[in-house]
């Protein structure tokens, strides 16, 4: 307890020496520098912007609270990791459930550790480090993989030595970036493994993809199954699949793209019908109680 408690202590007088503009650090060369990085310091979380890097996009509201109680009875465990940007002026590289739970259950400071990065390693911090996370989603990490290629102009290799992993298996998830998008909503909401991702990526026909993809849902089919039926399909342009693909070029090209728009926003494939009149009827499936409640959120923030 007497070694927690010095630490804390120390925290808070590095604080201080922190909002001192006489000692304001930029630089690993900068007096008292090596006071502070490295070390863990407590920081106002006013202070403290989220990181524009972050590769995660989906926080989960009900495991957030359930970190936020967590914090409000043992405190933030682990500190986040920020850089600095300016006097008293920080930004997030790791932690973002830790801060905005912290926030949730109005924290003022947090402990973190602090690091001077330029805005490229700051990037590449964030990125590899949220790789690292168990809980993501494998849209997220194949997303995290093409950013590091985009803007920090890693080869595949390089990645695979950043962040310990095969070659193989970068590739494999940057694959699931040619699916149709309403695939990988479905991939990110848990509706469909990264198995069955991996066997729809071999129809190279986004409109096929979905068709299976429904498929899918609507008869909760195994990783085997699916690649069965994908097998099946490659060998033999399966007439059923077809058919229903045909169906759809008779819909005129003006609601063509509205359906397209719709299905991406639901993350399901929308059923449209429309007369010689021009009247119509839009189907939303839903394939659990689940995923009812989560197409009624959708509506819901759509008014």
């Amino acid at each position: 307890m007497a070694k927690a408690t010095k630490k804390q202590a120390l925290g808070r007088g590095l604080s201080a020496l922190l909002k001192d503009p006489s000692n304001d650090i930029q630089s690993v060369q900068d007096k008292n520098a090596d006071k502070v990085i490295g070390n863990i310091v407590e920081l106002d979380l006013d202070s403290i912007d989220v990181n524009p890097f972050q590769p995660r996009t989906n926080f989960n509201e009900e495991t957030l609270r359930e970190l936020a109680s967590s914090i409000k009875e043992l405190g933030v465990i682990q500190p986040i990791t920020v850089r600095k940007l300016g006097f008293n002026s920080y930004q997030l590289v790791s932690g973002e459930r830790r801060f905005r739970a912290s926030k949730l259950i109005g924290l003022e400071t947090i402990p973190s550790y602090i690091r001077i990065a330029n805005d490229q390693e700051s990037l590449e911090m964030a990125l590899v480090e949220n790789i690292q996370r168990q809980d993501l989603d494998p849209i997220e990490i194949a997303l995290s993989y093409q950013r590091l290629i985009d803007e920090i102009n890693l080869t595949q290799e390089q990645m695979s030595d950043r962040v310990g992993k095969k070659r193989s298996t970068i590739a494999n998830y940057l694959r699931l970036l040619k699916l149709d998008p309403i695939i990988q909503t479905g991939m990110r909401d848990g509706f469909i493994s990264m198995g069955h991702g991996r066997a729809l990526i071999t129809i190279e026909d986004q409109t096929i993809q979905l068709d299976i993809y429904e498929r899918i849902l609507s008869n909760k089919l195994s990783v085997r199954e699916t690649e069965d039926l994908v097998r099946n399909y490659n060998n033999s342009e399966n007439p059923k699949v077809a058919s229903k693909v045909e169906t759809n070029s008779e819909i005129p090209d003006v609601f063509k793209n509205g359906i397209k728009e719709f299905s991406e926003y639901f993350g399901h494939k929308i059923d449209v019908k429309v007369s010689k009149n021009g009247k119509g009827k839009i189907t939303i499936p839903f394939h659990s109680e689940e995923d009812f409640n989560r197409l009624k959120k959708l509506v819901e923030r759509a008014k």
